[in-house]
């Protein structure tokens, strides 16, 4: 981390997480953040769902609810990019404070509520998005919605035309019932509605399903059933969980999804039991927990074609994302590994 990303985070960490979670995106949109520009090599650059990667190193949703920072991000060095969650209408989300600092625990806990500006503001921004950048969209329900599950293919509908690809948010633990939808039998139904939205598109975009961290190995079977039956072309492991085990911080017990460093064993387990489930016949992102080259590494051995972060970036910078893209390869070249692709569940 340079000098000035350190003075820069001292400064953001003086005021309360939510207020310098709005400066960093305002610092970015002024263009004062480095940019690094693409980073790539023959052993980064992969193939996910279809979708050409530079690398296999991308930002979670929730950093740009937005679409607000598309361009400065597209120039941080991530080979993708997950803005959102969007929803139908605009809605402020739970009520503050709903962001805190764990930073004994290297974590995160937000409560958010699907907070953000409604599809039609969010599809005009993504209208004027960088095209060299691969950018999709996490697809969220409004919290008084009589139709959860049809909000999903509307904001699909209105979005997808200036996407590469959109997730499917069932796993936030902060929207009241929105976990429920990943039961199998409304997980199905709500998954035919998106796809069949989907099909309709003049250009048809791969769809993502993002899961929680806080299944049973049942629940995880029955998601890889749904998974591989519906059609959808992957799966992201995982979104924030609501255990609080082993934390130290005075914020431990903050109600919420709590990310960072403490969910990476959780999530990375979920993640190589969703492989084996699905027998590797479809991608997963895994996510969680992600602070190095050696934690994206073993994301990826454990069956993640590629990985996203966010939570760390609050700790170490911007400055992260080419140091984890550059160290995988470095690793990748270490184990005489030709390609990213070879490495994927090599270790579950």
């Amino acid at each position: 981390m340079s000098l000035l990303e350190q003075t820069g985070l001292r400064l953001l960490h003086r005021f309360d997480p939510e207020t310098a979670h709005g400066l960093a995106l305002k610092v970015l949109q002024l263009g004062l953040s480095p940019t690094t520009g693409t980073v790539t090599s023959t052993r980064l650059r992969t193939t996910v769902a279809g979708l050409t990667l530079p690398n296999p190193v991308g930002l979670a949703a929730g950093f740009d609810k937005n679409a607000t920072a598309l361009r400065p991000l597209s120039r941080a060095g991530f080979g993708f990019i997950e803005v959102g969650a969007a929803t139908p209408r605009p809605q402020p989300g739970n009520s503050k404070p709903r962001l805190f600092r764990l930073t004994e625990d290297q974590a995160v806990i937000n409560r958010f509520g699907f907070n953000n500006d409604g599809m039609d503001a969010i599809a005009t921004r993504l209208k004027g998005r960088p095209s060299d950048a691969i950018i999709g969209l996490n697809l969220g329900a409004n919290k008084d919605s009589e139709n959860r599950a049809g909000d999903f293919a509307t904001v699909l509908a209105t979005c997808a035309a200036h996407l590469d690809f959109a997730t499917v948010n069932v796993s936030s633990p902060n929207t009241e019932k929105l976990r429920d939808l990943q039961g199998k039998e409304a997980l199905a139904a709500l998954l035919a509605g998106v796809m069949d939205t989907r099909n309709t598109l003049e250009r048809p975009i791969p769809i993502f399903l993002k899961i929680a961290p806080d299944l049973t190995e049942a629940e995880i079977a029955d998601v890889a059933d749904v998974a591989l039956t519906s059609g959808i072309d992957g799966l992201i492991a995982t979104n924030t969980t609501l255990d609080r085990n082993g934390l130290t911080s005075a914020h431990a017990n903050e109600k919420g999804g709590l990310s960072g460093a403490p969910l990476f064993d959780k999530s990375t387990r979920v993640l190589a039991q969703l492989y084996r489930a699905t027998d590797g016949k479809l991608p997963i992102i895994g996510v969680g927990g992600v602070a190095s080259a050696e934690d994206a590494y073993a994301k990826i051995k454990a069956g993640a074609s590629a990985v996203q972060l966010y939570s760390a970036l609050v700790y170490q910078g911007l400055g992260l994302v080419p140091q984890i893209a550059n160290g995988l390869d470095a690793l990748l070249k270490r184990d005489g590994v030709e390609n990213v692709e070879h490495a994927v569940g090599t270790a579950t």
